[in-house]
């Protein structure tokens, strides 16, 4: 996962504030992806890339970190078990608590806890730090940053159930030509593999007379299920999709955010990280527009080939 811009706003740095805080107090407590975006105010999904974007690691690789690095303290400080410490700091087992030390300190606890060997302890971020973060951000920008997260994602070979329309080439032309119903029947769709899509078909899946735009849902290959009235299926092969997600939005603004959306990535070049795009292979697609996780679209990509 990357990112279309380096530096975050404002919103996005208090909201890791709030996340750092939470796990310092709770950091011999058990800390779930839910617990952080509760705090954070924003999905699970983008508290994640928000943390990682600004500290350079994910939430759990720093607070497995900084429960090592102070159940080592501790070790060096107390004369208590191994066990005991393993338990304090949320392992579930003297093994799994060793094994995680030794791979992060090149040394067992027990063996550290005999000879006090110096280590390489994880510093936390501070308030301090994260308001150097936001001071340079203030300094250095005239309006607030506008982060698209991108990743790249593995789609299995899977069957498509789609309706297609005849003129449209957007969501708002195709519910006037085919109606809004179409993505109610989608959701209904229990065998589905991910949410519903809107979709813009690719040349060689748009047979002439049919929709540029398009609405869907993908299932197992092998599904079997009732295809509802007006409806037909695809076959798509496995494929990587180019995922990009734009920050979170009020609802009733969803129209300038796909809009702002789309003028950031216009020239959104895939090469830079190793792909080309692949258009052929699958339909380009967007999720519902959810103010809460941003707008999310997704693209076919392959491996950039060396001559």
């Amino acid at each position: 996962m990357s990112n279309l811009t380096n530096t975050p706003n404002r919103e996005i740095t208090e909201a890791v504030m709030r996340m750092n805080n939470y796990i310092a107090e709770h950091i011999k407590e058990p800390i779930t992806q839910q617990d952080l975006a509760k705090v954070a105010n924003y999905s699970p999904y983008y508290s994640t890339r928000i943390f990682k974007e600004v500290t350079g690691k994910s939430p759990f690789e720093y607070i497995r970190k900084l429960r090592l690095s102070q159940a080592a303290i501790k070790l060096h400080e107390e004369n208590v078990r191994v066990l005991d410490v393993a338990l304090e700091f949320v392992f579930n087992s003297h093994e799994g608590f060793t094994r995680a030390f030794a791979k992060e300190f090149g040394v067992t606890p027990k063996h550290y806890a005999k000879t006090l060997q110096p280590l390489n302890l994880f510093m936390p971020f501070n308030d301090y730090d994260l308001q150097k973060i936001q001071k340079k951000v203030d300094n250095n920008m005239s309006e607030p940053a506008n982060t698209i997260f991108v990743q790249i994602m593995e789609r299995p070979a899977r069957k498509l159930i789609l309706k297609r329309a005849k003129n449209a080439t957007e969501y708002f032309s195709f519910c006037e030509e085919v109606g809004c119903s179409i993505w109610e029947i989608l959701c209904g769709i229990k065998e589905a593999l991910f949410e519903p899509i809107g979709m813009w078909m690719p040349n060689n899946l748009r047979p002439e007379g049919t929709s540029l735009y398009t609405q869907g849902v993908e299932v197992p290959i092998d599904y079997t299920g009732a295809i509802p009235t007006g409806f037909e299926t695809l076959i798509l092969p496995p494929c990587k999709m180019l995922i990009m997600q734009g920050q979170p939005y009020d609802d009733e603004n969803f129209a300038e955010a796909i809009a702002f959306f789309w003028q950031q990535t216009a020239n959104f070049n895939p090469e830079i990280y190793g792909y080309e795009w692949a258009n052929e292979e699958a339909p380009r697609f967007q999720l519902a527009p959810m103010g809460y996780r941003g707008y999310i679209e997704g693209q076919p990509v392959k491996k950039v080939t060396k001559d």
